[in-house]
């Protein structure tokens, strides 16, 4: 059983409060709370801060189709024949404005934008709470983690539509909200990061699943690394500290392990408390929904509507220990035997080089359903090894930066690099490390679009550079944005 973390189940109460209760505290019944009763007490602001960290597990972000919007985009998977329509249209980019999932994945996020505007909003309100009935450190660090959830949010967008409609404040009437500029969102989110940092607690100090300071400046030395702001993003990134590398990598991936010494954010899912909401919870947050859907969707031996790709698997070098931490081959042990050939086969018979054991339940279960409790790593310490390793590398420190991927590669079981490579030859083995070290992690769509080398690694799909290193902006916002209209529209949709 998972202990001492935060149970993200959200029940709405007018526009966006919800419950979400701390399996180690004793709050107020949020059903009980009304609109004037809001951060009268410490447990009205936790559950305030709570429901903003809901909107994680809905269908349009983590429960369902971040990991198929991400790994699909990435060309890590490949489609077996039963995959879904609107999911076979992220690996042949045929995706367009009407894209349900895609306008789930942008409202999911403004939705937690929403709540979390709420608590930055009431802040005055909330450091009125008398002292003697909440400290001012904490009430600091739940504001601090609100402004952690919107830039959060706010990164999602910004990295797959560019430049969004910038709400830092509860919107009061219903005027429209025009598109900021991409520069303008990511200073946004380096303010919110910068002033949630410092008032965050430390690992080790805080609830499991809540924001911390570590992952506070590892997002921001990611964002200004994303901004090709490389001195700053050592800077944040050298505040990262009392994390290590997990001795064994597939420990990163179970659900007996989380939030160990590598884990610095994970997005939160225990199915034993309450899954009745799965779904009803595109966009909302709202209600029971505590389980993702990965472990069967990608299960080899359940959904199976996916599969490793042949250039993911093809990425591996020989004798690195994260293969077979990341996949099931023929001829290999689960807990209830050994895969045959006849496992890895999809719908039309096709037999499959390998099928996913990341994030499976399969070294436990006999069977995937819809309820893994999995937790999703959203930042390890070795992918903030690997983003500092880039930082050294831009600023002319090859032999640091080589020295930070050997870390990774250890682990591994692979020969260290030579520290006399060239700056190129560097970054080279940064993007083979992190295909490796991250797959299947939603992450690599991203490093090929910043690093600009998205059209000739994927030069044999429909890619269109000009069009597809943006997702569409949603016709819903479209219509129901009078400030947003198809002038708006990213190029090529």
């Amino acid at each position: 059983m998972k202990r001492s973390k935060i149970i993200l189940t959200f029940i709405s109460c007018f526009l966006l409060i919800s419950s979400c209760n701390d399996e180690d505290l004793d709050l107020t019944n949020p059903n009980q709370l009304s609109p004037e009763s809001f951060f009268k007490n410490e447990a009205q602001v936790q559950s305030a801060v709570n429901a903003a960290y809901s909107n994680n597990q809905t269908h349009g972000l983590w429960s369902r189709h971040m990991f198929f919007m991400m790994d699909n985009l990435a060309q890590e998977n490949g489609g077996n024949q039963q995959l879904e329509a609107d999911k076979r249209q992220y690996l042949d980019y045929s995706f367009d404005s009407s894209h349900g999932p895609i306008a789930d994945y942008w409202e999911s996020c403004f939705r937690g934008i929403n709540k979390a505007n709420f608590v930055i909003d009431n802040q005055d309100a909330i450091n009125e709470i008398p002292d003697s009935q909440m400290s001012p450190a904490n009430k600091a660090k739940y504001i601090g983690e609100a402004k952690f959830l919107r830039a959060l949010y706010y990164f999602y967008l910004v990295t797959r539509f560019g430049g969004v409609p910038l709400i830092i404040n509860t919107p009061q009437g219903g005027d429209g909200i025009p598109r900021a500029t991409e520069s303008e969102v990511y200073q946004q989110i380096i303010t919110d990061l910068s002033e949630a940092a410092p008032v965050l607690l430390p690992k080790g100090q805080e609830v499991n699943g809540r924001a911390t300071q570590g992952a506070a400046y590892a997002m921001l030395g990611k964002v200004y690394l994303f901004q090709e702001q490389y001195e700053q993003a050592l800077n944040a990134f050298d505040n990262v500290t009392g994390y290590s590398l997990e001795a064994n990598y597939y420990d990163n991936f179970t659900e007996e392990n989380e939030h160990g010494v590598e884990s610095i954010f994970e997005i939160e899912y225990n199915d034993e408390l309450g899954t009745d909401a799965q779904w009803d919870s595109s966009v909302s947050g709202a209600g029971p929904n505590e389980a993702t859907f990965r472990g069967q969707e990608y299960g080899l031996l359940n959904w199976f509507n996916v599969y490793p790709s042949e250039r993911i698997l093809d990425e591996f070098e020989a004798g690195d220990l994260r293969y077979a931490a990341s996949f099931y081959s023929s001829g290999d042990e689960y807990s209830e035997g050994t895969i045959v050939d006849g496992d890895l086969a999809d719908a039309a018979g096709t037999i499959r080089r390998a099928g996913w054991r990341k994030y499976q339940n399969y070294y436990k279960d006999a069977s995937e359903d819809q309820e893994s409790g999995i937790n999703m790593k959203y930042i390890r310490y070795s992918d903030v090894l690997l983003m500092r390793a880039e930082c050294e590398n831009q600023l002319g420190n090859q032999a640091v930066a080589v020295g930070l991927i050997n870390q990774v590669r250890d682990r591994a079981g692979l020969d260290n690099l030579p520290t006399t490579l060239t700056e190129r030859q560097v970054f080279d083995a940064i993007v083979h490390e992190r295909a490796v070290e991250l797959a299947g992690e939603q992450i690599r769509f991203n490093d090929l679009i910043r690093w600009g080398i998205a059209a000739d690694v994927l030069s044999d799909t429909n890619f269109q550079e000009s069009k597809h290193t943006l997702l569409p902006i949603p016709d819903r916002e479209i219509s129901s944005n009078e400030a947003v209209t198809s002038a708006d529209q990213n190029p090529g949709y």
